[in-house]
Formats: structure tokens, sequence, C-alpha cells
């Protein structure tokens, strides 16, 4: 089952199948030995501050969200072995295909909403 995630803000539509890593072990393994998610897949990461892509095999978008799904930081097109910078304010990042921020104008301070559970 793929959770939906909106920019409510700007209209558009970031992950239709999204899931979300809350435990330890999940949020540990994120997106590590998966293949490239394509647009409409998303993980969302919770507790989450920053993210490390070492052991990553390609880029990808990180949305840094609040407890209210503010965006409270962005980082576009993170590469394999990069680390991003901690974002104080967040408790959640939503990792999304490079080129989701760009192509739906994705900024700070949008609000974004869980929408819409999507069975399989």
């Amino acid at each position: 089952m793929g959770i939906c995630f909106k920019n409510q803000t700007r209209g558009t539509t970031l992950a239709t199948d999204a899931r979300v890593a809350d435990s330890f072990a999940s949020r540990l393994r994120g997106l590590l030995y998966s293949k490239q998610i394509v647009a409409g897949q998303g993980l969302l990461l919770k507790p989450c501050n920053s993210i490390h892509m070492i052991g990553m095999t390609y880029a990808i978008d990180a949305i840094f969200l609040d407890d209210d799904y503010k965006v409270v930081g962005l980082v576009n097109d993170i590469q394999p072995m990069q680390v991003s910078k901690m974002f104080k304010e967040a408790t959640a990042c939503l990792e999304l295909p490079s080129g989701t921020i760009s192509s739906t104008n994705t900024e700070v301070g949008d609000q974004l909403v869980n929408a819409i559970e999507i069975k399989p």
C-alpha cells in the first residue's frame, strides 16, 4: 500500500506510492540496496533531520519536514557518498527521485499533506 504526498502550497503531487520507514531498522536500511526509484515513488524517514548516501548507487532529492509537514529544508540531487547538512527543525525526510523538487517547484515554507492511502 502506497502513500500519496502532495504539495498543498503548489498544488502538485510529489509521490503516489511512498512508503514509511519509522523504525530503527527500516530507517537504517532506507533506500540502500534498492533499484533506482522512479516518478511517483518515495520514502518517508521518520524521525530524520539529515541523510547520508553512503552505499547508494543513484542520486535522489530530499525534502526535510517538520511535525506539521512544512518544508524546512531541501537537498536537490544528492549524490552517492554525500551527506546532507542537518536541518534542526526537521523531524522527517521525504526521499524522492532526483529532479522531483524542481519539477514540482517545491520550496522551503511549502505545506505538504499526506493525502491518500492508495491500495495496490
